[in-house]
């Protein structure tokens, strides 16, 4: 006789649903675990065994198979340990085989029987949903497993309570969902001394999602700037949560029993691998890109990351997407983040500080910047030089405007590309448009179309360059309440877009 139980492997943020079949048949005793098993999986009879065991539940002396279907489907992680020691429970009649077979299972046994937290659970769930079946996980999972709302989610500590649950003598109560609190006191733009341009920038890059590049000396403040961009952007929605925390879920990132409305600041170190940054590895798991996602990758000392690694990004910046090849895997992992890259103007940092002349002007910073391609660097819809501030204003108070008018400014820009895209599934925010859309919503009045096309003629705006003017102008006309798209809103935009003393930009 078998049983069966369920449970999910993942292919990316894809979790697709593993049954899980056990035989206790007559024969020389043994333990055989079936079905393309790594070796975490592998362990996990050794794992079952000593749970079982302090539970006083001795295997009886028969030929035990466990076997993973679909076989051809690779499994890898201990989150089978529970589905496993469930399947060998109902094929030896503890417990009713009609209840495991109606619940999806994951979950990692420790030896005395506890149930330890693993990934995926947030996936895990949303599988579940799909085929109506109950998730049971571990209860340090279970606060971020029940965000998904569409199915029953139980989340026992031990083996012992999944036993009592199933034999009706203590039932589990369903976990609810749980939200994680960011920060009371996140750091304000108020504390920024200077840098008016630099933080209008910055409004203007949290308002649309438009990629930001500043250059400037060693303590400018660009990384001052960068760190206070969380504070001004609006909390996550409720879809953009699910989406984000399922990626985070995969890597093992959500460990405060729920999910985060706060959007996600990564800032990896420019010695990053390539798999590091665009995803891959053993697993094909997710890289950075993909765990900013609605949120924020600030690349610090960008022109120091591997110039293949920074190409590489071309790609996922205009599609949103990254496919991760690999000779056993081939994941695609979403990846729409707001990109804030910060370097200094040449290899000593003071090419434009006349304090500090750089001895090998100009060559020095086209030399240094030119390990920026120029096709990444058209991707940026922001440029910003940041110069040094005077040791005179450092003395002076903090009178700056603060991030929360900042942030309530953002808000209802964000709040009018919600109404206006409301009718859309693929647009969100203006860095969105394109095509026709991007005709319909962000056209110029006639003098603002007039200024554009000299600009455009004159400094050689590519097509890329000429869409995102037009897109970082309907952002600009967003924060300013109007309407329309109209000649100072273009203006502002090409100022940001045409290149700077620096000779980089």
């Amino acid at each position: 006789m078998t049983a069966r139980a369920y449970t999910v492997a993942f292919e990316g943020v894809e979790a697709r649903l593993v049954e899980v079949q056990c035989a206790v048949s007559p024969g020389a005793p043994a333990f055989m675990l079936v079905g393309l098993p790594d070796k975490a999986v592998s362990e996990a009879r050794e794992r079952v065994r000593a749970a079982l065991q302090a539970l006083s539940i001795a295997l009886p002396a028969k030929r035990i198979t466990v076997n993973l279907s679909p076989a051809n489907l690779p499994k890898e992680g201990s989150h089978f340990d529970l589905p496993i020691a469930l399947a060998l429970l109902a094929a030896l009649d503890i417990v009713p085989r009609e209840e495991v077979e109606g619940t999806v299972a994951l979950g990692e046994l420790s030896l005395d029987g506890r149930l330890i937290a693993v990934a995926g659970a947030l996936p895990a769930a949303m599988a579940a949903a799909v085929e109506d079946r109950t998730l049971l996980c571990p209860r340090a999972c279970g606060a971020e497993a029940a965000w998904v709302g569409a199915t029953t989610v139980l989340a026992p500590a031990s083996l012992d309570e999944v036993l009592q649950h199933y034999t009706g003598r203590r039932p589990l109560i369903p976990a609810e969902a749980g939200e994680v609190q960011g920060p009371a006191q996140p750091r304000d733009f108020r504390e920024v001394k200077g840098q008016e341009r630099a933080k209008r920038a910055m409004e203007i890059a949290a308002a649309g999602r438009h990629h930001l590049f500043l250059v400037g000396t060693p303590g400018s403040g660009k990384s001052m700037l960068a760190a206070r961009l969380p504070g001004i952007l609006p909390p996550l929605s409720a879809p953009e949560a699910l989406e984000t925390s399922m990626i985070h879920s995969l890597a093992g990132l959500l460990t405060e029993g729920g999910i985060s409305r706060e959007r996600p600041f990564r800032e990896p170190h420019h010695t990053a691998s390539m798999a590091a940054i665009i995803g891959g590895g053993r697993g094909a798991k997710p890289g950075e890109i993909s765990l900013a996602h609605n949120g924020v990758l600030f690349l610090d000392e960008f022109p120091e990351f591997p110039r293949m690694v920074l190409d590489t990004l071309r790609q996922p910046i205009e599609t949103g997407s990254v496919m991760v090849a690999r000779a056993n895997a081939h994941v695609r992992y979403p990846c729409r983040f707001l990109l804030i890259a910060a370097a200094n103007p040449c290899k000593c940092g003071y090419l434009t500080d006349p304090a500090r002349a750089c001895g090998r002007a100009p060559i020095c910073g086209e030399d240094y910047l030119g390990r920026i391609s120029g096709p990444l660097m058209d991707r940026f819809d922001l440029r910003v030089e940041v110069p040094p501030v005077a040791f005179a204003d450092l003395d002076l108070p903090a009178n700056g405007e603060s991030s929360a008018s900042i942030a309530a400014r953002v808000a209802a820009a964000r709040d009018r590309q919600t109404a206006r895209f409301k009718d859309s599934p693929t647009l969100r925010v203006n860095a969105d448009l394109e095509g026709a859309a991007l005709e319909d919503h962000a056209a110029p009045d006639a003098e603002g179309r007039a200024l554009i096309g000299r600009v455009a003629e004159r400094m050689g705006l590519s097509a890329r360059g000429y869409h995102r003017v037009l897109r970082v102008a309907r952002t600009i006309a967003d924060l300013d309440g109007s309407a329309s798209v109209r000649k100072p809103h273009v203006a502002e935009a090409i100022s940001f877009r045409l290149a700077s003393a620096t000779g980089g930009l």
